[in-house]
Order: structure tokens, then C-alpha cells, then sequence
């Protein structure tokens, strides 16, 4: 297993990880893996290394504009809706 990145090299980063991304916004691994698979929260992956590489501003943006709507009450099919619908 490899060792952990340095906040201060995540912050610095386009791209993180999902680990990395559960670190930086407090949500569960499981929580954003449920979002990245409903298509929820974008994703980049390069041919040969299957590692799911996320745009770190954009994906923490995206997870924050996500937890609002369902603290707010919003279903996970109403919030995919509301995604689909502001080209978020």
C-alpha cells in the first residue's frame, strides 16, 4: 500500500483520489463512491491505471452543492434531477 499524500500536496493537486477527496470534504469513501457510481460526481481514469481521478475544486464544489440538497430534504433521484437540470 502506498503512503498517504501531505494535505498540503492534495491541496496543491488538480486531482485526487477518492480517499483523498472523502479526506478533504468529511464525506464517507462509500458516501462519494454511491455518487461517482450514480454519475453524480464526475470522473477522469487513465487507460492503464484504473485509479478514478477526481478534479479536486470541481469535485469539492460538487460534494458541498450535494450535501446542501440532501440536508435540505432532497432525495438522491431529486438531486441526480436537479444535476441533469443546471448542467452542474
Amino acid at each position: 500500500m502506498s503512503r498517504q499524500r501531505t494535505i498540503e500536496k492534495i491541496l496543491a493537486s488538480e486531482y485526487v483520489t477518492i480517499g483523498e477527496l472523502a479526506r478533504l470534504t468529511g464525506c464517507r469513501y462509500s458516501t462519494l463512491k454511491f455518487y461517482t457510481e450514480e454519475g453524480m460526481l464526475p470522473f477522469e481514469q487513465a487507460e492503464q491505471n484504473l485509479t478514478r481521478r477526481y478534479r479536486r475544486e470541481e469535485s469539492m464544489e460538487r460534494v458541498e452543492w450535494i450535501r446542501a440538497r440532501r440536508e435540505s430534504g432532497k432525495t438522491v433521484p431529486e438531486v441526480k434531477r436537479m444535476l441533469e437540470e443546471n448542467h452542474f
